[in-house]
């Protein structure tokens, strides 16, 4: 309150802001797109998180709002997109990255096209669940979707931990699962990576891929698995670095019958690729490589079965 001795209020004398502890700058945000929804990341329980340590480009602000860039690609049990998170307005580190968002069709969906082989050694707790799996029924399909989101999430989140080259899982959401976006730069603008298949290396890098790809199916052997459809359509080749897609299929190498049968044809599928390419491959000499790794002492416990056996036959022959 003001006396007449301190004069009229001048309404042109600057306004002072409060010191800057106590400031706040309050935006009011316009009502979200068609194509847009609030970031989920907190919505989603911690386990369905990415693993740490998580790369400092993630965006987990409360604030951030996801946009639809478009599709990135169809097929035929999920369609990947493009999707912005970001905060409105900034384009700083971790305010601000673009994801890829791959989401598994269901009860919608006709149909799963993934061969049997790649479930066997796999258990549904619900027997409702496995009946209408078999019927397929529409909520057999659901459950399916759900099923194979998961796999790739967990397969995701492990390989990632164990220093392979796949991209880094973001979150999953039911049958969507947000992951990196793996890009190249052309012409001065980042795009999506091609695949493996598109590309015509000079002979130096052709041999460089071949050792990345050696060193991945080494990787997944030390820690049991197979990815069961690798081939270079599966494969992303971001300027010198390869990174592996597609993984809801991975299979354990001793609880899956079909384990050794599968790897087998991922040593073959990617050899001939290279072969073809004027590069020397041995897939065979791969093969007993992988399942080298696979006998290691750490995995030693686990392989003590009959599928171990046939390793071992394989291996001595």
């Amino acid at each position: 309150m003001t006396s007449p001795a301190d004069g009229p209020r001048r309404d042109h004398e600057p306004h002072h802001a409060p010191d800057s502890p106590f400031a706040f700058d309050f935006r009011a945000l316009d009502d979200l797109g068609p194509d847009q929804r609030w970031s989920t990341w907190l919505s989603v329980q911690p386990l369905c998180r990415g693993p740490e340590p998580r790369p400092d480009w993630l965006v987990t602000s409360q604030a951030a709002v996801d946009t639809e860039l478009g599709v990135l690609k169809t097929g035929k049990e999920a369609d990947a997109h493009l999707l912005h998170r970001g905060v409105p307005g900034s384009e700083a580190p971790g305010e601000s990255v673009v994801l890829v968002a791959k989401r598994y069709r269901g009860a919608d969906h006709r149909d799963f096209h993934r061969s049997a082989a790649y479930t066997d050694g796999r258990t549904v707790r619900r027997s409702r669940d496995n009946r209408a799996m078999e019927k397929k029924t529409a909520y057999g399909r659901a459950i399916a979707a759900t099923q194979w989101a998961w796999a790739e999430w967990e397969a995701l989140s492990r390989l990632w931990q164990l220093g392979v080259a796949v991209p880094y899982p973001v979150q999953i959401d039911g049958t969507e699962i947000l992951m990196e976006w793996i890009r190249t730069t052309e012409d001065g603008e980042e795009v999506t990576a091609p695949r493996l298949a598109r590309c015509r290396p000079e002979p130096d890098l052709l041999a460089h891929w071949w050792d990345q790809v050696r060193e991945v199916l080494v990787r997944l052997g030390e820690a049991g698995l197979v990815h069961g459809d690798l081939s270079p359509y599966n494969v992303l080749a971001a300027g010198e670095r390869l990174v592996v897609i597609d993984l809801p299929q991975v299979v354990d190498l001793v609880a899956n019958p079909h384990g050794v049968d599968l790897l087998r044809r991922d040593c073959l599928t990617m050899a001939r690729w290279f072969s073809a390419r004027g590069l020397e491959t041995d897939p065979e000499g791969l093969l007993a490589e992988v399942l080298a790794a696979a006998r290691s002492e750490e995995h030693t416990s686990e392989l003590q079965s009959p599928m171990y056996l046939v390793c071992r036959l394989l291996l001595e022959k």
